[in-house]
């Protein structure tokens, strides 16, 4: 599958989200070829400030593989992670991070845009439209 079939069923994911009154994030991680894990942001849901997508697609991928490092790995996530969950990507030494839309308010470029493990690959802008009109949908519902 290519970068953009992926980050299709990662939309799947942010549109479970948005289904749920969260915030529509959605994330999965493919391993060799093989989703391993799926996710969506949970923090209303939860009651957890720390239950976005990406934390929970790498938790999942990490019990799913039986280890905490995610080398091997490509988290795809339609927005640009804020700077927790870049953190937790380079604490997993994700292998790739590929994700739709740049956040300019929260995402980790603005804040720690060194943070990421050097090895980690990074592609910006699949489904990048599509994910932000997702989020664009969501928020004036909300104004």
């Amino acid at each position: 599958m290519t970068d953009s079939e992926y980050m299709k069923q990662a939309l799947i994911e942010a549109r479970k989200a948005f289904d749920r009154d969260e915030v529509p994030i959605g994330a999965i991680i493919v391993c060799k070829g093989r989703i391993i894990a799926r996710a969506h942001n949970l923090t209303e849901t939860l009651n957890d400030v720390t239950a976005h997508a990406e934390m929970q697609a790498i938790t999942a991928a990490a019990n799913n593989i039986g280890g905490k490092y995610l080398n091997d790995c490509t988290l795809y996530v339609t927005v640009e992670p804020c700077p927790m969950c870049a953190g937790a990507i380079a604490w997993s030494q994700m292998g790739r991070l590929v994700y739709g839309a740049s956040d300019e308010k929260r995402g980790y470029n603005r804040y720690a845009p060194d943070v990421l493990h050097p090895k980690t690959e990074v592609t910006v802008g699949i489904c990048a439209e599509e994910s932000a009109e997702l989020m664009k949908q969501f928020f004036s519902g909300k104004r």
